[in-house]
Order: structure tokens, then C-alpha cells, then sequence
């Protein structure tokens, strides 16, 4: 097809739910770059929101996924899956959970938290079901995902919502202490908001909210399924903190690109699930799982993790000096390679993406005037360096 009859036949037969798409055909992609149908081509400061960690046609990533394709893309979980059992090792040998279950997407492995949240307390016969989120949080575009998301934004197009949700203020202990009641069954939140505008909690919050939950008694629910699996620097961003959850939910980059999500979860927790209480036809297929495996093996190779650590903070460190040099720039904030920059309300951060665009990098805007960087973990200072230079010039163009 070319280029004008795509565009032309997404407008025509697609839901418009993604207004505003970026006027490029996404044809292919090596490293950190991607190219357009048309020649064009891009330094990518995206990975598909979180989810290319090791960029494009990584040649490890290729061969896995080639070879099993010609072996074996679905069967069922009525059978055992070789690569399913292989990435519940990885997990679980990695982390501090003991069992997993595999769905397709974050909204899913948060939906699967919340049953999971709720069903511990129905076996300990305690009539424990709400959740306390976090403002500014996002938590996916289920019904009970929405519910869970503190952005009345995402939530007032579908009321009524499902029941069983609050939300306070973020990195505000007391505001969690006031809304713990007798029916709340879990705490959930990001370590470091995504959606929201790249807020990372305070360590003392995380701190202090382990030890509140273990002094109510309730769960401890991180979303990890942006700022995790190397993001901040670490496999997971609670190990940034040495708190440990209850329940992780992860997915985006867990399979390099193949859509996968998954929710782990300590054994005590774990073990109130019973035979028929969830399930999921694609959930942790040959061809998930084979993709997962392999990214996971990439990002846990020796080095791999001290140079996110290393380029995170050189990529703030170039984000900080420009802070300096602009009076536009109100805030630098993130870790690892999740970062944003807060401009000021003169500034629309979608003009400032399309200008950027133009230029030929791809960047995000996250509400009015915030710019989120969230590059493929693969990504060098050179590149770091030219997307400064070019950010600089934009910007110059508002003072």
C-alpha cells in the first residue's frame, strides 16, 4: 500500500481514539533508529512507550523469535510450555515473588493484582476489597483499571465505575494512613508515576508504606509495568528502594516488543488463587514467552544494567545542564532512563514533540507542558547528545 492510501484507509474504517498521529508509516527500524515508509528516518527517545528495551531488530531478539516461530506460536495453557516454564524461573530466581501468571498487557496484569488482592482476603474470610491508589497514577483502560487510575480524565467518559477504589495524593503517607478502613484490602501504586508525568516516590514513602501495610495487614501493590524491568537502572524499580511488594504487575518491555504482561506475587498471597479463579487463552504462549526470555537474558547479561545506571545519569545530567541555560525549563525529574522535563505554561509540549519530530526524534508529551523521555535502554550518549542540541534550538524558540 502507499503511504496516502494507509493514512487514508485508518481514518476511514479505524476508531478514532488516537487523534493527532504523527503524518509517518513506520516501516522498520535497527538500533535506536526507525525508518519510515517514505526514507525518512528517526532517533527513537520513545521505544514504543517502554516497551523496544533493546531497541529494533536486536539480533538476539530476532533469531529467538524466528526459531520459534517455525517450532511452535500457540498452543493453549491446557499444556505445558517449555519457554512458559523457562521465564517463570527467570522471574521468580530474580525477584523477591515466588509465582507468576502471564497475560498480554499491563491493564490485564493489574486487573489480575486486584482479583488477586481480593480473593487473599475472601479465603482469610475478612470482607476486605477496596483499593487505595495514588492520584496522577495510571493503571490501564479497563473498567476496573480505569477505576484504579487517580486521573478523573481517563475515568468521567465511562461512570459509573466499579467500586472499591480511592485515591489520595502521591508521596503523601498521611493522606493513605486517613483513608485505610476496615475494607481496604491493598495499597497500589507506581514507584515512579509514568503517565502522570515521571514522579518517582520518595523512599520514605515506599518505606513507610511497607510498614504500614504490615501493620494493617493489607497488601502492597506496585505497577510496575513502566518503570520496571531496567528502566530505573534496576531490573525492578523496588529494589531502588528495598521495599518489596506484595504483588508486581509488569509488562511493556518484558518482551522486547511482543505484547506480554504478568503479575508475580509471594507465596502467601499466591496460593488464595485456585484452579478456575483466572485464566487467559494467549497469556504466556510459546512465542511471548520465547520473547521475554530473551530480552530478560539481554538486560540481565553482566554490564547491561550498570550502563543504563551510567547513561541515565548522563542523559539528566545533559537534561539539567540545559535547565541551566534556558529559564523555560521549570523542573528535571526521573531515574534511570525514565525521565521528564517540566516546561513552562507558555510552552504546549505537543508543539514541542512535533518540532522535535520534524528534526527527526521522536520524544512524548505527557500532559500540557511536560516532556517523557522513555529511550530504548540500548541508547548512546552520541545519541543523547544530538537530541539535546536539537531540543536546545526548539526550545530558544520561546524566549
Amino acid at each position: 500500500m502507499q503511504i496516502e492510501e494507509i493514512i487514508e484507509c485508518d481514518k476511514k474504517y479505524f476508531m478514532n481514539v488516537f487523534s493527532g498521529r504523527y503524518p509517518v508509516v513506520i516501516d522498520h527500524g535497527t538500533g535506536v533508529r526507525v525508518f519510515g515508509k517514505d526514507g525518512s528516518q528517526y532517533i527513537d527517545f520513545l521505544a514504543g512507550i517502554g516497551v523496544n528495551a533493546l531497541g529494533y531488530a536486536h539480533p538476539r531478539l530476532v533469531a529467538a523469535l524466528e526459531e520459534q516461530i517455525k517450532k511452535m506460536i500457540h498452543t493453549s495453557n491446557l499444556y505445558y510450555i517449555e519457554p512458559q516454564a523457562y521465564l517463570e524461573k527467570l522471574l521468580i530466581n530474580n525477584s523477591c515473588a515466588d509465582r507468576v501468571f502471564f497475560v498480554n498487557s499491563g491493564a490485564e496484569a493489574n486487573e489480575g493484582a486486584i482479583k488477586l488482592a481480593r480473593k487473599y482476603f475472601k479465603v482469610k474470610g475478612e470482607n476486605r476489597y477496596e483499593i487505595i491508589t495514588a492520584e496522577n497514577s495510571f493503571h490501564g483502560r479497563t473498567l476496573a483499571t480505569l477505576a484504579a487510575t487517580g486521573q478523573k480524565k481517563y475515568q468521567t467518559p465511562f461512570q459509573p465505575l466499579p467500586v472499591g477504589f480511592k485515591s489520595v495524593p502521591f508521596n503523601d503517607l498521611e493522606a493513605v494512613e486517613q483513608a485505610i478502613g476496615s475494607e481496604t484490602a491493598a495499597i497500589m501504586l507506581e514507584p515512579v508515576q509514568g503517565e502522570g508525568g515521571v514522579f518517582p516516590a520518595t523512599a520514605e514513602y515506599l518505606q513507610g508504606l511497607k510498614e504500614l501495610c504490615t501493620q494493617e495487614g493489607i497488601l502492597l501493590i506496585f505497577d510496575e509495568i513502566q518503570c520496571g524491568l531496567g528502566r530505573t537502572g534496576s531490573l525492578f524499580a523496588y529494589q531502588d528502594y528495598g521495599v518489596e511488594p506484595d504483588i508486581l504487575t509488569l509488562a511493556k518491555a518484558l518482551g522486547g516488543g511482543v505484547p506480554i504482561g504478568a503479575f508475580l506475587a509471594k507465596e502467601e498471597v499466591a496460593r488464595a488463587f485456585e484452579p478456575g479463579d483466572h485464566g487467559s487463552t494467549f497469556g504466556g504462549n510459546h512465542l511471548a514467552t520465547r520473547a521475554a526470555c530473551t530480552t530478560l537474558e539481554v538486560i540481565l547479561e553482566d554490564g547491561f544494567l550498570d550502563k543504563v545506571r551510567e547513561t541515565g545519569r548522563y542523559f539528566k545530567g545533559r537534561l539539567n545542564d540545559l535547565q541551566r541555560e534556558l529559564d523555560l525549563i521549570r523542573e528535571v525529574r526521573g531515574k534511570g532512563l525514565m525521565l521528564a522535563l517540566e516546561l513552562a505554561d507558555s510552552i504546549p509540549a505537543a508543539d514541542v514533540t512535533m518540532a522535535m519530530f520534524t528534526r527527526g526524534f521522536l520524544i512524548n508529551a505527557v500532559r500540557k507542558h511536560t516532556l517523557r523521555f522513555l529511550p530504548p535502554l540500548i541508547i548512546g550518549k552520541t545519541e543523547i547528545d544530538q537530541m539535546i542540541s536539537e531540543l536546545k534550538g526548539v526550545l530558544a524558540n520561546y524566549q
